[in-house]
């Protein structure tokens, strides 16, 4: 009688269709192969069969040599995007800096508040091709006068209690250019006329001064408006004078 408990598995008896017993002499004739498994990917729902090189590397364990990794969608990405250029957004601006009258319905404000530098670099390069008739060793100095010229407006706009930051003031600087390349074509036309061509001038100084001083002026200047606006209007006369040669 055995003990009460758990009962040991039953042994496993091999039947006749599991092996086959041979002598030793019949075993001298007996011969074969052994052929091993095709080894198979599924990469994307489809079955690649591997070479013997594949197969041996990651047996080896070096089958991260072997490793592909997917495209990153963020290394695709067109050149302007690449650089952050924003064509759209930079005629949009366009458009607000040559019609600055509330009475258009165009939001301003996004010159100042959503600042960009291609677009009034591009403004200020153009600028210099038709100030300075191919003499491109000199568009350097009018673009140092932009950038200065710029940061001068900023230090007196923090100074006198204003919330602007510099890449503000540069893109609105920059933009503003544009009244000023508008009258040039109109310059070359008038330029027998003293008066006439003098109107013009003031006419596209007021006009870019204008534009940039309605964007960086805000209420929070109050009283100290004039302080901010004269200096803004030299510097447009000083652009001026660039392009006529005074």
């Amino acid at each position: 009688m055995q003990p009460p408990g758990p009962q040991p598995p039953p042994l496993y008896a091999p039947s006749n269709g599991d092996f086959t017993f041979v002598s030793s002499a019949d075993a001298e004739d007996l011969s074969g192969s052994i052929t091993t498994p095709d080894v198979k990917l599924n990469l994307g729902g489809e079955f690649i069969k591997e070479s013997t090189a594949t197969t041996f590397l990651r047996q080896r364990g070096y089958g991260w040599l072997l490793e592909v990794e997917d495209d990153d969608p963020e290394d695709n990405k067109p050149l302007l995007e690449e650089l952050d250029i924003d064509l759209k957004d930079i005629y949009y601006k366009i458009r607000c800096v040559l019609m600055p009258m509330p009475s258009l319905g165009f939001n301003r404000q996004v010159v100042r508040d959503n600042p960009d530098f291609w677009g009034p670099l591009a403004v200020v390069l153009f600028f210099s091709m038709i100030s300075l008739y191919g003499q491109f060793k000199v568009v350097s100095w009018i673009i140092t006068i932009w950038i200065f010229g710029s940061l001068t407006i900023f230090l007196l706009a923090r100074v006198l209690g204003g919330e602007v930051a510099y890449g503000q003031v540069l893109g609105v600087i920059g933009y503003s250019l544009l009244p000023l390349i508008v009258i040039a074509p109109v310059l070359l036309v008038v330029g027998s006329f003293e008066v006439v061509s003098t109107l013009i001038k003031l006419f596209g100084v007021f006009w870019a001064a204008y534009s940039a001083a309605s964007l960086l002026v805000g209420e929070e200047f109050k009283t100290k408006k004039p302080l901010l606006i004269y200096p803004i209007f030299l510097l447009y006369i000083y652009f001026l004078s660039l392009y006529t040669g005074v």
